[in-house]
């Protein structure tokens, strides 16, 4: 009898140009604490400090191997510093590389290396990027919520996901028209990153219970009580850290929420101007300066602590978010495993002994007749699937995938040891019609050979 595989095998990702980043070595892949990377429809990027390196293996070459892309951003004395996260930005036929760096820089790329945007957001190491480009519904509200998340060690930066949309759209058009204008193309910019405009963002300073080491924008939450009622939403925030192993707060998108300070936001930009117009008029204004100003970080918006869990030694470690931000799967140092009710804010299941582990949510046909719903699979809506979450135990050299929200273990899938878990970022403005529903998957990346391959999502 022919052994039951739960794998599927897309193709390897071998090729000359993983040497630089320390392939050929075992355990390079999981090993590296500086090697990022991020995963997308057919396409896998790759970086270290100083460079990005994308695969593609819908380009192959003759022998059927991937021709690498290579992106330098910036050179060793750049002041965006090093890269220290990256993240796919795809927006329909848009898909470009957006990364973070430990000067607290935002960059955009496109395929071709160009700078398409360059931010400072917070001074500081940006430690993820987050990226939602689905429809999260947060206690009975509607509205959608796409959105490209800057994670600091104390600092949520939000970036509203039309807002990216619109400037690649601007830069998607440029590039267009000019697309046969070599000159255009070999220009060298006054101000490289800035030519269609700065992105406005949120920020807000999560620190009340020490550093995070990650976090995550959950949804849209409700207004407090006794605060001024306005049309500005609510966020929830989910932190993690070595002085609490979670935390929540709520996120204003405005600094002042009182009356009094709603007073003061229209009173002292009013009373600041007329005093500036009256001092011009005493004083002749200096010589306008033609070196450009230095940019600074906006100051932070109102973020109210919410809740709080201390369990000493015990300290949060990685943080991964549901499709729809309901659920949050939180690993910490003792080896335990935590899913979140990010509604309730309360602690739901448990997972003990699972050491350095890392966690997805996918989505699975449990309980259906596979012959049947293969047939159909296109006519299949997101209803017809389970949410599980898969655990990679690299210690125990599984992968195993457990029901929500209390449902049993569905699958315990061997793994090599130098591979790792992965999931295509989430798109932006995608459909999510009946008719054209695509379940969340897990795939697998074993890097000591380069094969990688999808988690069935189907039992049978």
């Amino acid at each position: 009898m022919a052994r039951k595989t739960h794998l599927t095998e897309l193709g390897c990702i071998a090729c000359g140009g993983l040497t630089e980043l320390g392939a050929g070595k075992e355990g390079w892949l999981v090993e590296n604490p500086n090697l990022l990377t991020s995963l997308d429809t057919h396409s896998l990027a790759l970086a270290n400090r100083s460079q990005i390196l994308i695969l593609d293996w819908n380009n192959n070459n003759d022998q059927g191997q991937y021709r690498p892309i290579k992106i330098k951003p910036f050179d060793d004395k750049s002041i965006e510093g090093e890269i220290t996260a990256i993240e796919w930005l795809v927006f329909d036929e848009i898909k470009v590389i957006c990364v973070g760096t430990n000067n607290g820089y935002l960059l955009i790329y496109s395929l071709d290396g160009d700078l398409i945007h360059k931010q400072i957001v917070y001074p500081g190491n940006i430690l993820k990027l987050q990226v939602c480009g689905s429809k999260r519904i947060f206690r009975h509200d509607d509205s959608s919520s796409e959105e490209v998340c800057v994670i600091m060690p104390g600092v949520i930066a939000r970036f509203e996901g039309s807002d990216v949309q619109s400037l690649l759209r601007r830069w998607c058009q440029e590039t267009r028209s000019h697309l046969w204008d070599e000159n255009w193309r070999k220009r060298e910019p006054e101000d490289p990153g800035s030519s269609y405009g700065r992105l406005p963002y949120q920020l807000w300073n999560v620190s009340k219970y020490g550093s995070c080491l990650d976090a995550a924008i959950t949804g849209i939450m409700p207004p407090p009580l006794l605060e001024l009622q306005s049309s500005e939403r609510y966020y929830c925030a989910v932190t993690i850290g070595e002085d609490a192993v979670l935390s929540a707060y709520r996120l204003s998108e405005n600094r002042n929420r009182s009356i009094v300070g709603a007073i003061l936001s229209k009173v002292v930009p009013a009373a600041f101007s007329t005093i500036s117009s009256v001092s011009r008029m005493i004083w002749r204004s200096e010589k306008p300066s033609t070196k450009k100003a230095e940019e600074k970080p906006q100051p932070f918006a109102k973020a109210s602590s919410l809740t709080c869990l201390k369990d000493d030694p015990r300290k949060g470690e990685k943080l991964t978010l549901s499709p729809g931000g309901t659920l949050a799967a939180i690993t910490d140092s003792l080896g335990r495993i935590l899913l979140l009710d990010t509604r309730a804010l309360v602690v739901v299941r448990i997972w003990k002994g699972y050491r350095n582990a890392r966690c997805l949510f996918m989505e699975m046909l449990v309980g259906r007749d596979t012959v049947a719903s293969s047939s159909s699979y296109r006519e299949l809506s997101k209803s017809d699937y389970c949410l599980c979450l898969a655990i990679h135990a690299p210690r125990k050299g599984i992968v195993e995938v457990w029901q929500m929200r209390i449902g049993p273990r569905l699958l315990a899938i061997q793994c090599a040891k130098g591979s790792k878990i992965m999931q295509p970022t989430p798109r932006f403005g995608s459909s999510t019609t009946q008719s054209s529903y695509v379940p969340l998957e897990v795939f697998l990346l074993n890097g000591d050979s380069g094969q990688i391959s999808v988690i069935n999502r189907s039992l049978n």
